[in-house]
């Protein structure tokens, strides 16, 4: 939280620092969360290049999960996906565990 009051803070739209998204965990707005499942990936990429959050993890050009402290739960990732059975899924966020 900012140490600034109210007549600090600047007009909303202005980035006052460049590449700053990381340090913003925007998880919790999330009602739906992506499920992914290593065994039905193909690692096509295509959930990868989608998602406007680079929550998509990578390691060695492979998916290796999701970034669920960043993920806003939007779905591209799971409607990118062109595996039958998805290898992405959302579910409501209270309907999973853990």
């Amino acid at each position: 939280m900012s140490d600034k009051n109210w007549t600090e803070i600047p007009t909303g739209g202005v980035i006052e620092e460049a590449g700053n998204a990381a340090s913003y965990e925007t998880g919790s707005w999330r009602t739906y969360r992506p499920l992914w499942s290593e065994e039905k990936c193909i690692h096509c990429l295509r959930c990868w290049a989608g998602c406007p959050d680079s929550s998509v993890l990578l390691k060695d050009g492979k998916v290796t999960g999701i970034d669920y402290e960043h993920c806003k739960g939007c779905g591209i990732c799971a409607h990118e996906c062109p595996v039958d059975p998805k290898a992405i899924e959302m579910k409501l966020e209270t309907d999973v565990t853990g």
